[in-house]
């Protein structure tokens, strides 16, 4: 992709990493897991253009243990030892930035994609366009109108009282449609389903089972909760990453359509997919992906196969959610986004980049992500 018309290239002035560990409202619990506080790392990196003025974009790298294999402080340690190798790193364009990251950060997709995000950030305050446009988004039709997102909300996996208590509380506040997160025992699922629903009739669902099932499992619940006239959009990874086969099972026998996650984490993955018949739709997550580059080539190739899109995140603050919604815009849209988490934290220590009204999201103009630090 050419550099914007009349803007002379950037370098790179410097890299820099810290701990972003923010707690959350409740614990986050999946079936493979439990986080009670934010395990990122928030890269600033500052660039410089041909006239001498500098600006510092920002980046999330998100770890998630157990679903990544890297923790906070691995983040830490290898975003700060690529560091200079990065300095004095030349930018004329988007192509630039993947080039240069990908050498630096070979081994984690996860710090590639906080360091990408944060050059990128970078670049394209430095052009005065927000991220979306930077990334090809300002010429695709829609991509005006998919700045305004809808976003389900989290529930993580508690007793069904909780649950459902939780549900009524997002409830009052806007959200409809929930996330559920299941996997470990589908009766119990089931009975956390039944119990939301019962709180909140208007809702609409998302099942995500973070591999938890085996085939039998994951469509006895699927089907009970449809049998029980539950609405429920989509079936997130309900088998383990690498059984293909049983995600095909499930792919083949749910009446709803099933979004691989943890079984797509590269181009190679997304063939395997295909090829495999595992899958109706693919979650696109930044981390896992290495990157807003790499996550819209991916998507872009997954649209063009047939298959439809979800837009993720790890437990992420604003920076790490925006630099996503603007990968989304560039898109001109999703079929469904799941960017909540910043909502579940006990703290915000970001300012801009989007206003929001419960679950509507709206991307700000300003140039990059438009986010700031508060700290």
């Amino acid at each position: 992709m050419p550099y914007a018309a009349g803007v002379a290239p950037s370098s790179v002035v410097s890299i820099d990493v810290e701990p972003l560990s923010i707690p959350l409202r409740e614990p986050f619990v999946i079936a493979t897991g439990r986080i009670d506080t934010t395990r990122a790392a928030l890269v600033r990196a500052t660039l410089e253009d041909g006239g001498g003025r500098r600006v510092t974009g920002l980046g999330e790298a998100a770890a998630l243990p157990p679903v990544t294999r890297e923790d906070q402080p691995d983040l830490l340690a290898a975003i700060a030892a690529a560091a200079p190798a990065l300095r004095g790193a030349v930018i004329a364009g988007v192509d630039d930035v993947a080039a240069v990251v990908a050498r630096a950060l070979p081994g984690s997709s996860i710090a590639r994609a906080g360091v990408e995000a944060a050059i990128l950030d970078g670049w394209a305050r430095l052009t005065g366009r927000p991220l979306f446009a930077a990334l090809g988004g300002a010429s695709a039709a829609g991509a005006l109108a998919a700045t305004e997102l809808v976003t389900d909300i989290t529930l993580p996996i508690s007793d069904p009282e909780r649950m459902a208590a939780g549900a009524a509380a997002h409830r009052r506040a806007g959200f409809t449609c929930f996330k559920v997160k299941v996997g470990r025992d589908w009766q119990a699922d089931l009975a956390s389903l039944r119990a939301v629903a019962a709180s909140v009739p208007d809702a609409s669902f998302r099942l995500d089972a973070n591999a938890g099932f085996a085939p039998r499992e994951a469509l006895a619940l699927v089907r009970a909760a449809l049998d029980d006239g539950l609405r429920v959009e989509c079936y997130e990874q309900p088998c383990a990453a690498d059984d293909l086969a049983g995600m095909a099972e499930v792919a083949a026998g749910s009446p709803v359509p099933v979004v691989a996650d943890e079984s797509f984490r590269s181009a190679a993955d997304l063939e395997l997919l295909l090829a495999a018949g595992a899958a109706q739709a693919v979650n696109l997550k930044l981390g896992k992906l290495g990157g807003p580059l790499a996550t819209l080539a991916l998507a872009r190739r997954a649209r063009a196969a047939g298959l439809r899109l979800m837009a993720g995140a790890m437990v992420e603050t604003r920076v790490g959610l925006l630099a996503m919604a603007h990968v989304v815009a560039a898109l001109g849209g999703v079929d469904w986004v799941d960017l909540d988490t910043a909502f579940l934290l006990a703290a915000d220590p970001f300012d801009g980049g989007w206003t929001f009204d419960g679950p509507r999201l709206r991307i700000a103009s300003d140039p990059g992500l438009g986010v700031t630090s508060t700290t």
